[in-house]
């Protein structure tokens, strides 16, 4: 599985004809997106009216990553090893490495955080 993060979801759906999203489409029709609740969230608060109730059905099709007691002591685990080593991440991207972590799940990303989060050996990326 690969969870995919709001950065290759806006890419993909900005242009549909762009590499994210064709590769995005390939992943789903193989059901092998993972999509985290605060991809979920984020992709929904950024979108309105029809669109969004369109966005909301595709993404009901897929497997949801929802946090457990785990997913937030490791976190706090990973803020502190993060911290030790002089680097900052946001909650929501911890939160979406933690989860993809905990279901040793592959992440898509477009941000350069998970790239450092990699680096740090927390998460591990696809592509």
């Amino acid at each position: 599985m690969i969870a995919v993060d709001t950065s290759v979801w806006v890419a993909a759906l900005r242009q549909e004809g762009s590499e994210e999203a064709g590769i995005l489409r390939g992943l789903m029709d193989a059901d092998l997106v993972a999509l985290p609740v605060p991809v979920r969230t984020e992709l929904l608060i950024g979108t309105g009216g029809r669109t969004r109730d369109k966005l909301a059905r595709t993404l009901a099709a897929l497997p949801l990553l929802y946090p457990t007691d785990q997913t937030w002591h490791t976190v706090d685990k990973w803020t502190a090893r993060a911290g030790e080593q002089g680097e900052r991440f946001s909650v929501v991207d911890l939160l979406i490495g933690a989860l993809a972590a905990g279901e040793q799940t592959l992440i898509w990303s477009r941000d350069d955080d998970f790239r450092r989060l990699e680096a740090l050996g927390f998460v591990t990326l696809y592509r």
